[in-house]
């Protein structure tokens, strides 16, 4: 008999005790981080004055698991376990034999998935000393998470939140503050980039690139302070995979295995996080698909090139090879701001390279659309983001009423649209633009990559 359950819960004893790192089981290992002045591999001692020396270590293992501290453990209980939900009124919409479950991490106090390494990352920093954390943000959701975090271990917290997001989503900056961040609109004119920028271009909506390069140099340049990212690094998918390995112990309790497993991917975080733990099972043999969904506007996997760039506008990062549009490249002001990233994290580049993931590319308004569909069938208002993921998770089960198939398909829900209802009103309004990015611009970014003769 199927199984009628709506939800999946998991008891806190039944939380992932060890983070997942797919470096273990890669058919291929990473091609190395390299040195932007040598271009040779780089080393703990290039990346502790950013890094506390814990984290240094998870970037480069290749253990299978590495433990969660117990103060880390003891945090994520205040929302972990998250809901593994089964979406039985948008099936019936679309009347579909396919089954829709969806991980739901807009449970955490900041709304995403993102305190799932804000957490670790503010507990490491304090353990070795650190005083203060420098980050950029995008929509703000990784900002929230790590003031909260920050919070909780005593750290002062500066976010540099992209001047588009900033004015687009003025209560997620409030919630940052109301953690005790300080919250600067980037491109600023309290860094050398910054002021570099805002000379070139006044008016410039700012990026995550410039964002990053306004917090990595500040960081830099005191000794109290260390700097921290919400994605693209591996140790940073890797404290995501909690959500994967909960959502795989979900499925078997609803008697499941996903055909289908599919995230939105920006710099790739929350797609790791659901995403790895399958994929570990995908490189054993399971025959399971997985696609990332990203926005036409900033396609870094569908249009980029898989080749070695800065992590950052300023060039201030090592090099890493990833799929890219340039390291200078500045996306349109669409509304999925956590998505507007020039790159791909190296992790899942690799993984698309050697042919274990997909990739699609959405328009805003298209991925509005599914997400006001989902909101009026679940109840759930969605963040721009994961709507991308909704949209290609609706596409799979149509094509499955019209095939005939009853797939199974698995998608996350990585955080709520609260703090949107700007975006849903021009949508609503019939005011939101759709942006295709043209290949000339493509070209154009991609021509200033670093030579790497």
């Amino acid at each position: 008999m199927a199984n009628s359950e709506t939800k999946f819960l998991l008891q806190e004893k039944d939380m992932p005790t060890a983070w997942y790192n797919i470096q273990a089981d890669l058919p291929q290992p990473l091609p190395p981080v390299l040195h932007p002045g040598t271009k040779q591999p780089i080393g703990p001692a290039d990346l502790a004055p950013l890094f506390p020396m814990e984290l240094i270590k998870q970037e480069v293992s290749t253990e299978r698991y590495i433990d969660i501290p117990e103060e880390v453990q003891a945090i994520y209980k205040l929302w972990r376990p998250s809901p593994l939900y089964r979406a039985t009124r948008l099936e019936k919409l679309l009347d579909t034999p396919a089954k829709i479950f969806y991980k739901y991490e807009g449970v955490s106090p900041a709304g995403s998935h993102k305190p799932n390494t804000s957490v670790p990352q503010a507990y490491y920093n304090k353990q070795e000393g650190v005083k203060r954390l420098t980050t950029e943000t995008g929509a703000g959701q990784w900002g929230t998470a790590l003031a909260m975090a920050c919070n909780f271990f005593g750290l002062e917290c500066l976010v540099y939140m992209v001047k588009i997001s900033y004015e687009q989503k003025p209560y997620r900056r409030s919630l940052m503050q109301v953690y005790g961040a300080q919250v600067l609109a980037s491109p600023t004119d309290t860094t050398h980039f910054g002021r570099q920028v805002l000379a070139e271009h006044p008016d410039s909506p700012g990026s995550l690139g410039i964002a990053i390069s306004e917090a990595v140099e500040d960081a830099a340049q005191r000794g109290d302070t260390k700097y921290a990212l919400g994605s693209v690094l591996n140790h940073v998918l890797m404290h995501q995979t909690i959500i994967g390995q909960e959502a795989k112990k979900q499925m078997e309790m609803a008697g499941e295995y996903p055909d289908i497993v599919i995230a939105c991917t920006g710099g790739g975080s929350n797609f790791a996080g659901l995403t790895f733990p399958f994929i570990k099972d995908k490189i054993e043999g399971k025959d399971v698909r997985v696609i990332a969904v990203e926005p036409a506007a900033c396609p870094s996997l569908t249009k980029g090139v898989y080749a070695y760039d800065f992590g950052d506008t300023g060039q201030l990062t090592p090099l890493v090879k990833m799929h890219t549009l340039g390291h200078d490249f500045v996306p349109e002001g669409i509304h999925a701001g956590g998505l507007r990233y020039h790159g791909m994290a190296p992790l899942v580049s690799h993984l698309y390279e050697l042919g274990m993931m997909e990739a699609r590319a959405y328009p805003q308004n298209p991925v509005f659309e599914a997400a006001v569909t989902f909101t009026r069938t679940q109840g759930l208002l969605p963040a721009p983001e994961p709507s991308h993921a909704i949209k290609a998770a609706m596409d799979e089960a149509i094509r499955c009423r019209e095939s005939g198939e009853a797939k199974t398909i698995l998608f996350n829900l990585c955080g709520h649209g609260h703090f949107d209802l700007s975006a849903y009103d021009r949508y609503l309004s019939g005011n939101l633009q759709d942006f295709e990015l043209p290949q000339a611009e493509v070209d154009s970014a991609l021509s200033r990559l670093p030579a790497m003769a």
